[in-house]
């Protein structure tokens, strides 16, 4: 039988709960392995299709912080051909998006912005990593943004 009060109990049970909740759960060791595999029993039976592949997603807004005129699709595409292209020549999407954020100031921000995708093999990360933040950086310098946000994750993709 505890000795603890009921109180203390659950006081006890609450910050194991928290503590676990607030654990991160590795998905992958690092960029350079493949994404863990489930444990159970359903996701062991799914057949495993395609390589390891990096997915990263740049959010790109068009509006001007310094009250320039927006980007335009015509400038955008001008850009994706200068500075995306020549280093993902395999490929890559644009989606058209409206998004908002809050700006260094603490406004929030909506605006049109585009979603640039791009998919490349894990044993590539090391080296497409720099080539993907001066992309991120000649479009924060060419139209005066305070950042273009990325999101990396891992998949596996068959083409």
């Amino acid at each position: 039988m505890s000795t603890l009060k009921p109180r203390a109990r659950l006081a006890a049970v609450g910050v194991a709960f928290a503590l676990a909740a607030a654990t991160p759960v590795a998905a992958y060791a690092a960029l350079d392995d493949e994404p863990a595999s489930a444990t159970s029993a359903s996701a062991a039976s799914a057949v495993s299709r395609g390589k390891p592949y990096v997915e990263t997603r740049l959010f790109f807004g068009t509006q001007r912080p310094d009250g320039g005129p927006p980007v335009t699709d015509k400038q955008f595409m001008a850009f994706v051909d200068e500075e995306v292209t020549p280093s993902f020549p395999s490929g890559l999407t644009i989606q058209d998006g409206r998004g908002q954020w809050r700006d260094q100031n603490g406004t929030i921000e909506r605006e049109r912005s585009y979603e640039l995708i791009l998919l490349y093999p894990v044993s590539e990360a090391r080296a497409q990593d720099p080539q993907i933040e001066r992309i991120r950086d000649a479009y924060e310098q060419r139209y005066a943004q305070e950042s273009v946000a990325r999101a990396d994750d891992t998949t596996r993709v068959d083409f």
